[in-house]
């Protein structure tokens, strides 16, 4: 007689009805996973009330103590137990589920977080007497008078104290203040008219505040942009463009940092969809698309983005948790949010990020100074009054053997067509160091330009312009070159050969691993075709396989622009530098080269003038 497996008992299994207690337990492992998601679910709620000044209050991480008050139009006692009974909300009606204007509408977390701690709720309807309860492990008590000026105060302690197993899996206290802080700012960004105090108060007492944003007015960007600045920073809000776009019914707003601001990570990523914070792969993957062409693979944009639609086109419907979304047109929303984001950096022009100037003076380390040293004015006397001093300071070389030398006097000349070109955004250029950097002079400051980073940005943009309109002109070889490689670089080559040729680089097999390259564009003069090749398959190599095509050759179009720019090292002429500083203010995305690098730095001239004591 065989065996039976272990995991086959003789008796059959019984079908039960798992009890309201057990069940409660079971749909908060969904809902409530830290206390960061009680915080959320809470402070949703608030929103959802109309609160316009929310407070949240926790203690030792959220694991102790969760106190979240607002000012909303609150609940009457009759309403409490309804309230605390599962898939029981004032949201929604039930006859459309697609038809959803509000952050909850399941019903699930209040009776979700009285199953894992001791929830306590008070509240009071203008014009009615306030009212309490406490639920405990799953069992309410009965509702009682209390004191409550207006609004609603959810207090939740000793969370999962019902369900120890899930205490074992939760972070440091530290890991988990700084997720319930997360969750804050995100809501804070989703609703800027709405005003948000974060509070610790581990220990006792009134604790410290750890965040606050205040209510702000205007219209919504104005709103928008205040509240992005108190959360992100002012170095955000200053650095990052308007987004307004719209698209077959879906709206996209909000605000994009200049590729200059980049991160070291995805952090800085805020995505809204009909205000709801989400994380959606997909909507993540049209933000790092968009900057495809100005970024390097190791840094990361900054953004906080808002897609307004119907309802009816956005499941949200997907998760309990509510963080994910499907699209009824995933393709429009990845199209517009793409879109929009190229259209903005286009207009922001040769515009790179301020704080690049704020690093170049950081690292600048003045002499040190005595707490007594003078502090000096810099006077700045009219051109007129230059050119004269300058006459008076020259040298007089009259001496006993320099009268041979006298007609070749040297004397500070002003070049007057300068004048109206420092009005100019770049300025005029007043000299070339380490034939690699321009200095131009502008009427507030001075700028510093990498002429090889910029010169390769003005040629890829134009090879980018001549692509779109008619394919890059090419010049044919009068001998073809012939490259050797192995015939796995040869067939990766040979297929995005039309791709190649749209670009001006027309390649043909010659036998075995060998390629002949027959033109090569012409903009870009005398090319050394070996090396472009090999540049071209290692970007292949690089972006893998699962880049589209038009992405692969953009990065293409990185690597050639970068062979025909100007070279570190050439000397310029004057007319020379300010012909590329003029081409820079013309050309789109010049204010960064093709891997998000600034290509100039642009000092103001008080703070120069700090540097060296002066103010």
């Amino acid at each position: 007689m065989p065996e039976l497996s272990p995991q086959i008992s003789e008796n059959r299994p019984v079908i039960r009805q798992l009890d309201d207690s057990a069940i409660n337990r079971i749909a908060a492992g969904e809902v409530v996973e830290r206390p960061a998601s009680a915080v959320k679910e809470l402070v949703e709620n608030a929103i959802d009330a109309g609160a316009t000044r929310i407070t949240v209050d926790y203690a030792d991480g959220g694991k102790t103590l969760i106190r979240v008050s607002d000012d909303g139009c609150g609940m009457t006692a009759a309403d409490l137990p309804l309230a605390l009974s599962r898939h029981a909300t004032s949201k929604i009606d039930g006859s459309d589920l697609l038809d959803i204007h509000t952050f909850g509408f399941r019903g699930e977390a209040l009776p979700s977080l009285g199953a894992v701690g001791r929830l306590s709720i008070t509240t009071r309807v203008r014009g009615e007497d306030a009212a309490q309860v406490e639920v405990s492990g799953g069992c309410m008590s009965a509702v009682k008078p209390a004191a409550l000026n207006a609004g609603t105060v959810v207090e939740l302690r000793d969370i999962f104290h019902a369900t120890p197993a899930r205490l074992k899996f939760m972070r440091s206290d530290r890991a988990e203040a700084q997720a319930i802080g997360d969750v804050v700012k995100r809501l804070a960004m989703a609703e800027p008219y709405v005003g948000f105090t974060l509070r610790d108060v581990s220990g006792g007492g009134d604790g410290r505040v750890v965040f606050r944003a205040d209510a702000k007015t205007g219209d919504l960007f104005d709103a928008l942009h205040g509240r992005l600045a108190q959360v992100l920073g002012r170095d955000f809000a200053e650095n990052a463009l308007r987004i307004d776009a719209e698209r077959e019914g879906l709206r996209l707003s909000g605000y994009a940092a200049l590729p200059t601001y980049s991160r070291g990570s995805s952090v800085a990523q805020y995505l809204f969809v009909n205000t709801r914070p989400v994380k959606d792969k997909m909507l993540y993957g049209a933000l790092r698309a968009a900057y495809f062409d100005f970024l390097s693979r190791d840094r990361h944009p900054a953004a906080a983005l808002f897609i307004d639609c119907d309802p009816h086109l956005v499941d949200v419907n997907v998760h309990p948790a509510k963080s994910e979304v499907r699209f009824r047109e995933p393709g429009v929303a990845r199209g517009l949010i793409v879109s929009g984001l190229r259209h903005a950096l286009a207009e922001a022009g040769h515009r790179a990020s301020t704080t690049v100037a704020g690093a170049t003076l950081g690292a600048m380390r003045p002499e040190p100074v005595s707490d007594q040293a003078r502090i000096y004015q810099m006077d700045r006397p009219s051109r007129p009054a230059l050119s004269m001093a300058y006459q008076a300071q020259a040298p007089q070389m009259e001496a006993p053997g320099f009268a041979e030398a006298a007609s070749a006097r040297v004397e500070p000349v002003i070049d007057d067509d300068a004048a109206p070109m420092e009005a100019l955004p770049l300025g005029a250029a007043r000299a070339q160091v380490h034939e690699n950097y321009v200095i131009a002079q502008t009427e507030t400051g001075i700028v510093i330009v990498d002429q090889h980073a910029a010169h390769e940005r003005l040629v890829y943009e134009k090879l980018k312009r001549q692509m779109a309109e008619s394919g890059v002109a090419a010049q044919a070889l009068l001998i073809p070159e012939i490259v050797e490689m192995s015939e796995g670089d040869c067939a990766r080559l040979m297929e995005i050969s039309e791709d190649l040729q749209r670009l001006g680089l027309t390649i043909e097999p010659f036998g075995g691993g060998a390629v002949a390259v027959r033109e090569t564009p012409a903009i870009l003069g005398e090319v050394n075709a070996k090396a472009m090749l090999g540049d071209i398959l290692d970007e292949l190599d690089d972006l893998g396989e699962s880049i589209a095509v038009q992405a692969k050759i953009e990065a293409i179009l990185s690597r050639v622009a970068c062979h025909g720019s100007i070279r570190s090292g050439r000397r310029m002429r004057a007319e020379e530098m300010n012909a590329l500083l003029r081409e820079m203010e013309a050309t789109p995305h010049s204010g960064q080269c093709n891997h998000g690098r600034p290509t100039y730095v642009e000092l103001k001239l008080k703070d120069i003038e700090r540097l060296f004591g002066r103010t």
